[in-house]
């Protein structure tokens, strides 16, 4: 996946500028993005604000670690595997 060019500071900052009163053409063409971008970055992080975001990193980080945790769990065979526990035979 793509990193964006943008931190999540830089991002909740160009949000609030355009809060601020500043339209949103020129603030693409200040910060060198279309308007579509903006908007994507905006409905992303629209209501965060920079504490939001810090705490925000972390945290998916963390859910990133749990979500390979379970997935390497599942790809395991053993006691929880599909079919495990029923009984054999016809």
């Amino acid at each position: 996946m793509r990193k964006s060019r943008f931190i999540e500071a830089q991002t909740i900052g160009m949000i609030e500028e355009q809060e601020a009163g500043l339209s949103t053409a020129e603030l693409c063409r200040k910060h060198g993005l279309i308007p579509a971008t903006f908007f994507k970055l905006k409905a992303k992080s629209g209501a965060m604000d920079l504490s939001d975001a810090k705490r925000l990193k972390p945290l998916e980080g963390e859910n990133a670690k749990l979500e390979r945790l379970v997935a390497d769990v599942n790809a395991r065979p053993g006691p929880f595997a599909k079919g495990a526990g029923q009984p054999c035979g016809g």
